[in-house]
């Protein structure tokens, strides 16, 4: 674990729980903008996004041949209308 970055928070919820493989469908929400935030808050947990190249574990990588990270919404202040 590095401890250069900046400060980076985010919330989370367990949509639902899924079994055989044990996995979980969650909603993750960073309240602030750092690269690979959430991929590192949910591996900190112990619980790693599965296909994700950076923070893994072998279980995670196995499930998945591509990262299962999707936004569901995106926001933004667009440069020219603002």
């Amino acid at each position: 674990m590095h401890h250069t970055g900046k400060a980076a928070s985010s919330t989370f919820s367990v949509l639902q729980r899924l079994t055989a493989p044990h996995r979980s469908l969650v909603q993750f929400s960073p309240l602030s903008g750092r690269t690979h935030q959430l991929r590192f808050h949910s591996f900190s947990m112990g619980n790693s996004i599965l296909g994700c190249d950076l923070y893994h574990s072998t279980s995670s990588q196995l499930l998945a041949e591509r990262l299962l990270l999707n936004a569901s919404d995106l926001y933004f202040a667009h440069p020219l209308t603002g």
